[in-house]
């Protein structure tokens, strides 16, 4: 009999943001995957979930290139990952995919979830807290409230679209905001954004950092796990 396919979400660094439903599931795993990029050793994600593992659980690294869309990757990488978790399924293992924040939201997992879907895997998502809710209730931070439009903005979009979502927002999450910080201050500044904007970068992860002066912290170097809350 086949066996289940679980992407579940372990939040931004807290282990104990996880759901009880994905704790169960993990529990319950028979292997583990753990995403990397083919740059870093490790995975955070499983750093987060390690404290609901059995002993000896199974994990299997698998390397997944960062892209923005699935169509943009010629490698075969994909197919390769695809392959390896349905030969596990086939053997009848309950497989988990850990991912970081939410499996929806601006997630690898969505495309290997589309993957299994077409292969007709049985699959079971758990959803889990994205970095930016963990951020606000951290921080005390209200994110929008009353009739308040919440627009989130990855930075590593095209300048003119993120200029444009700027100006028609009183609020905004400003994810993946590492290699053009500058550039993302200065757009948030023209829009009246910058004086009341925060950075967290590694939320919840022992080497977390906050920034509330983003315009004084300019050139600074940051982590992929960065993201700003602001609001006009």
């Amino acid at each position: 009999m086949q066996g289940t396919f679980y992407g579940i979400g372990v939040g931004p660094g807290d282990p104990e943001l996880l759901t009880v439903k994905a704790v169960r599931a993990m529990e319950a795993a028979d292997v583990i995957i753990a995403p990397k990029t083919e740059k870093k050793e490790g995975s955070v994600a499983l750093t987060i979930a390690k404290p609901y593992l059995k002993e000896n659980i199974e994990i299997v690294y698998q390397v997944f290139p960062m892209v923005k869309h699935f169509q943009e990757n010629e490698s075969d990488s994909w197919d390769k990952n695809k392959d390896e978790i349905l030969m596990l399924l086939e053997q009848g293992k309950n497989v988990v995919f850990l991912t970081l924040g939410d499996p929806m939201f601006y997630s690898t997992y969505i495309y290997v979830f589309r993957l299994l879907k077409d292969a007709g895997a049985r699959i079971d998502t758990i959803p889990g807290v994205p970095a930016f809710c963990a951020i606000a209730s951290l921080l005390g931070r209200p994110i929008v409230e009353g009739d308040d439009i919440l627009t989130v903005i990855p930075a590593t979009a095209k300048e003119e679209a993120i200029r444009k979502a700027l100006e028609s927002s009183e609020s905004v999450v400003m994810m993946k905001v590492y290699k053009n910080f500058d550039d993302m201050v200065d757009l948030l500044d023209a829009n009246g954004m910058a004086e009341d904007a925060i950075l967290v970068s590694r939320a919840g992860l022992d080497d977390e950092v906050r920034i509330n002066d983003i315009k004084g912290a300019k050139g600074l170097e940051l982590n992929y796990l960065s993201t700003i809350l602001a609001a006009k």
